[in-house]
Formats: C-alpha cells, structure tokens, sequence
C-alpha cells in the first residue's frame, strides 16, 4: 500500500493551489466536522485534495525525489550520487549469507537512500561521487519515517546514461517561527526557554544502520547486517515555551549530547543512575536555546512535537525577535 505522509499531502496541496496553511488547515477541520470525526486527517487532507482535482500520485515515467512514496514498486528515477557507503557482508537467522551496500542520490527535489542486496551491491565498485545513475525497477520502503528505495535482483542500475544530467539539491532555510505557528512538516528555527526535562530513554541500536535489533537468548540480530554486537543509544524529552505556546521536543543522540553538554560517556552512566540526571535537569531549566528542526505529528499520542537536528546554547534573544519581526 502506498504511504503519502499528511505533511506531504498538504505540502502538494499548497504547491498545487496556492492557498496557505491556515486555509488548508480551516478546510481539514471542516471536512472532520462535517464526518462527525469519522476520518483521519490524512484521510481528510486526501478528501480535500480530490475536491481540488489535485493528483497526489504522480506515477508515469521517471519520479523526481519528492514525488517518491512508501510502498511505491517498479519505481524509476534519475538521480546524482552524493555519498556511498562500503558493502557489508551479514548472516541470516536461517544461516544465509548476503550482501548490502547503500548510497544517496539527490536531483533538484531532494534527496533519498539508495539501498542494494546482494548481487547489486556490485555496482558500487564502478561509481563514485557525482556519478549520474538511472535506476528502474526499484521498491519503495519507509526506515523510522525515511523513505528508500531498494534494489533486488530484478532491479536495474544504470551508470551515467548518455544524455542525462541532473541538478543539484540545495535544502529550504528552515524558517523562523512561533510555537504556535508550527504546523505539521514545517522544517523551522525556534527560539524558547526550557521549562520541563524528563529523564533519557536508552536503547539499543545497530552500529551500522541505527535500527533496533532483535535479541534473542544472547545473540542480536539486524534485519540488515544480520548478528551483530549493539550499542547503546539514547533520545531526551523537553518542553520548550517561547511565550505563544510550549511544545514537547525530541533529540536523539548527538544532540543529546549537545543540549546536555555532556559526552556519549558520560551519559551512559545515567542509564544506571538514572537519579544522578537530576543534576542535568536543574542545570538545563530556564535556558534559553535555538533549535532547528522539523514539526512532526505523533500519531500515537496525537500532538505536534518538534524533533530538533541543530541546537544552538547561546542564542542572541533580541537579535532572534528582531528576525522573527522581519519575517513577519
């Protein structure tokens, strides 16, 4: 089944028709009210882009990066290599043996995971960064809110096709915004004080791929890489409060680091103490940071919550107001 993200859907539908947040917002909760709540947004959102004539799925000839959907097969695209990554060899729960290797791709759209199994994984001896590669035949996966393609055997992976060139992706400023003015998909900077810390959450991952592997008796499996040797990992929960409103921010490893000030080591030793992260807490309450990041639903507990990527400890307040007056 084919996955289309509600960021994604409203994302097209602004594209598409120019209304703004507020309206597609207005027209969302309207079409809820009129089913009585019957429907999800997503489904909602769908409602409203049909009424628009708005096509959600674009599936003829080659994808742009943008256009690339979870549960999409047979998928064809174009796209320049930004990064590969080594091949590596792993072992099943059944005993067999395989090979994966992944690169990224971008075009003038974005960018994406390539991801290819074993006979495919070939092809990276042959490319390198800048490489124009066109590939068909690939499928389409969603990683922890990451969407990829994969090649399998019945795949096809073409290097640098005559007559094909493809642009490069230059990512939107994150735009300066209120907490009360987020939306959902909004890649933003916001500017807050910290008013509530919980304690971390630790959990293993896989080394190579970050996934959480299953254990079973002594031995940890990768559905990537197969049995592997975990390490620990960790996310923190905050709320941050800028005077329009508070919302629940998430950050997941280094920068946990960066808002705790305080090295990979030296928090691991909370997983066993947890009550010596008080300290961490006191020390944290009342800053003020500036943190980049995106606006995403959970749809478990049914809220926005802002997942941060950059996190800035010492903030000019009156110069961020003064951005925020200018982008106003």
């Amino acid at each position: 089944m084919i996955q289309i993200p509600y960021e994604d859907i409203i994302s097209k539908i602004k594209e598409k028709s120019s209304m703004s947040d507020a309206e597609i917002d207005m027209k969302i909760n309207e079409k809820l009210k009129q089913l009585s709540g019957l429907i999800s947004k997503e489904g909602a959102a769908h409602i409203i882009a049909n009424e628009l004539g708005i096509q959600l799925i674009e599936m003829n000839g080659k994808l742009q990066i943008k256009n690339i959907l979870a549960g999409m097969r047979d998928v064809e695209i174009l796209g320049k290599v930004r990064n590969i990554f080594p091949i590596k060899e792993f072992q099943t729960k059944e005993g067999r043996q395989g090979k994966v290797a992944s690169l990224i791709i971008e075009d003038e759209t974005g960018m994406i995971r390539i991801t290819l199994w074993h006979s495919q994984t070939d092809c990276i001896e042959n490319l390198k960064q800048g490489d124009v590669i066109k590939i068909v035949g690939g499928y389409v996966r969603d990683n922890n809110g990451n969407k990829e393609i994969h090649l399998n055997d019945r795949s096809k992976l073409v290097i640098n096709p005559e007559g094909e060139t493809v642009g490069t992706y230059q990512k939107p400023a994150a735009e300066r915004k209120d907490i009360v003015g987020l939306r959902e998909g909004d890649n933003a900077v916001v500017l807050g004080t910290i008013v509530q810390v919980f304690d971390p959450k630790f959990f293993m991952t896989c080394p190579e791929c970050g996934k959480k592997p299953v254990q079973k008796e002594n031995l940890f499996s990768c559905s990537q890489h197969g049995n592997i040797m975990p390490e620990w990992s960790y996310v923190l929960n905050l709320f941050l409060d800028d005077g329009t409103g508070n919302i629940r921010t998430v950050f997941f490893r280094d920068n946990v680091e960066k808002v705790c000030g305080k090295t990979k080591q030296e928090l691991l030793t909370y997983k066993d103490n947890p009550e010596k992260f008080n300290d961490v807490k006191t020390e944290l309450l009342g800053n003020i940071v500036k943190l980049e990041g995106r606006a995403v639903q959970n749809k478990f507990f049914d809220r926005l919550e802002f997942i941060a990527n950059k996190v800035d400890l010492n903030p000019d307040p009156e110069q961020e107001v003064k951005r925020l007056e200018n982008s106003a």
